[in-house]
């Protein structure tokens, strides 16, 4: 084991000088290959062709994606459809393959259902946008409105309205398109074994045509704060969303300073409030104040004591500030812009954990142990509950969740990649340990024995995989590390 790991890592550190940039071979330009990457920009990833499918008549938009299957089928090359491709270990990326982006709006509110009718690659800003103009909301999505809907069911994201599970739950019914052309109905009594293994099946039984998801009414929120030491997080949290049915949406945060991080916690409640008689306003998109706090956030990269400058304006400044009023589509609808990093040199790296509440404890003692001693940069954790989810054969929340979102800022180095590893694996394993889970969509540095203990259906989920796609078409880097 301990030669494996060794072996391992000296891979790693080969591939992620080539990832950084520093060894591309030069090729000429008549045989070069198109490169694509993903938000880690340490994916560099040649692909033989990348289709844009365009807003065109369905019937059109189904023949020539069964075109391109074909295409890809009679040459065995992978086949990965993606939208902004957030991903960030090449899970959205088919090597010398097929990458196809769907660029796509179409987004149909049924008021009689409370659902609404979307094509996979809309975006989720344009869905906003659809249903803030019928008083209108979507039920659950993921943190950030650039993405695309059919990527948040693959990747079965959640967000901060409380009383959901992930976004899976809130879908009623898809259309998949499998390897051979066929087009399935899915839904949990139609196709129910399919639509389970798509949910959270980072697109690897097929793709995603479009989808019927549900709609919850808009609605005007205000927040409530509450500081507290981070030991008393947990049941707080969780007796919110319990025992106070007029908490619409929450989300915590804790400081991150390396002296005495997780010693603090931060517990952001939102409440209904009456509708003015003139209506609730316009949806805003919350890119107004995107480069004062992108430069706040970049600003704590090597400072601690920005770090702890940021914490005390979050946790006791703005409160102060105003009443923070806002809609419930204004909440959800914010770029992931408003923190983009512009350093090429440095990469951020996101790590998302999903702990039982009542060993949330445990798990701040073992941030408490591994991240200081981290070369990464920790800039940011935000807490959110997220419901038990019996659907998704590869679900991370079996039992309901407090889910840590946390963001690193990584030297783009062998080094950078390297201490990320080593980081990574040590937060897994003592994650593991107290019955927690981590999220699939990041770098892929858990061990394969780490990924079987946490995800133990995966061997169910890889061979149901291929009986529904027999000729290995739709492939990535997920399957390719721990399920081929």
């Amino acid at each position: 084991m301990l030669l494996r790991s060794r072996r391992r890592r000296r891979l790693l550190l080969a591939s992620s000088a080539f990832a950084a940039g520093t060894l591309l071979p030069r090729i000429p330009a008549a045989e070069q290959r198109i490169v694509m990457n993903d938000a880690s920009r340490l994916s560099p990833t040649p692909v033989f062709t990348h289709w844009v499918a365009k807003p065109e008549p369905e019937d059109q938009f189904i023949a020539n994606l069964r075109r391109e299957l074909k295409a890809a089928a009679s040459r065995s090359r992978p086949v990965v459809v993606g939208a902004a491709r957030h991903s960030m270990g090449g899970q959205s990326l088919p090597r010398n393959g097929t990458a196809i982006t769907f660029d796509i709006n179409r987004c149909e509110p049924d008021r009689a259902s409370r659902t609404f009718r979307v094509h996979a690659g809309t975006r989720w800003y344009q869905v906003i946008d659809a249903l803030d103009r019928i008083g209108q909301s979507p039920a659950v999505m993921q943190s950030n409105s650039d993405f695309g809907v059919a990527a948040t069911f693959s990747v079965n994201a959640h967000g901060w309205p409380v009383r959901y599970g992930p976004f899976g739950s809130t879908v009623r019914a898809l259309r998949i398109m499998l390897a051979d052309g066929t087009i399935l109905p899915c839904s949990r009594t139609e196709n129910a074994e399919l639509f389970s293994l798509a949910m959270g099946g980072y697109g690897l039984l097929g793709i995603v045509v479009d989808l019927e998801v549900d709609m919850v009414p808009n609605m005007l929120l205000r927040p409530r704060f509450e500081r507290m030491d981070a030991t008393a997080f947990a049941a707080r949290f969780v007796g919110a969303v319990r025992s106070d049915p007029s908490v619409k949406m929450m989300y915590g945060r804790m400081n991150v300073t390396r002296a005495d991080v997780f010693t603090e916690a931060l517990l952001v409640t939102y409440r209904v409030e009456p509708v003015p008689a003139e209506g609730l306003p316009p949806v805003t998109r919350r890119g107004a104040l995107t480069d004062v706090s992108r430069n706040v956030y970049r600003a704590q990269i090597g400072s601690e004591t920005l770090k702890r400058a940021r914490w005390m304006a979050e946790s006791m400044a703005v409160p102060k500030a105003g009443s923070g009023i806002a809609t419930r589509n204004s909440l959800i609808d914010e770029p992931v812009s408003n923190l983009e990093n512009r350093h090429v040199q440095r990469t951020d790296i996101l790590h998302e954990y999903f702990l039982p509440p009542e060993r949330f404890g445990e798990f701040l003692r073992a941030c408490q142990d591994i991240i200081p001693k981290a070369r990464a940069e920790f800039l940011n954790v935000t807490l959110r509950y997220v419901a038990r989810d019996d659907l998704s054969v590869l679900s991370f929340a079996t039992t309901d969740r407090i889910a840590a979102v946390m963001s690193f800022s990584q030297d783009m180095t062998p080094e950078g990649e390297a201490d990320m590893l080593q980081t990574t694996e040590a937060l897994i394993e003592r994650v593991a340990a107290i019955g927690g889970s981590y999220y699939l969509p990041y770098r892929l540095h858990a061990r394969s024995d780490q990924f079987e203990r946490i995800y133990p259906s995966a061997a169910h989920f890889a061979a149901r995989k291929r009986h529904y796609d027999p000729g290995l078409l739709f492939r990535n880097a997920l399957w390719d590390n721990y399920l081929a």
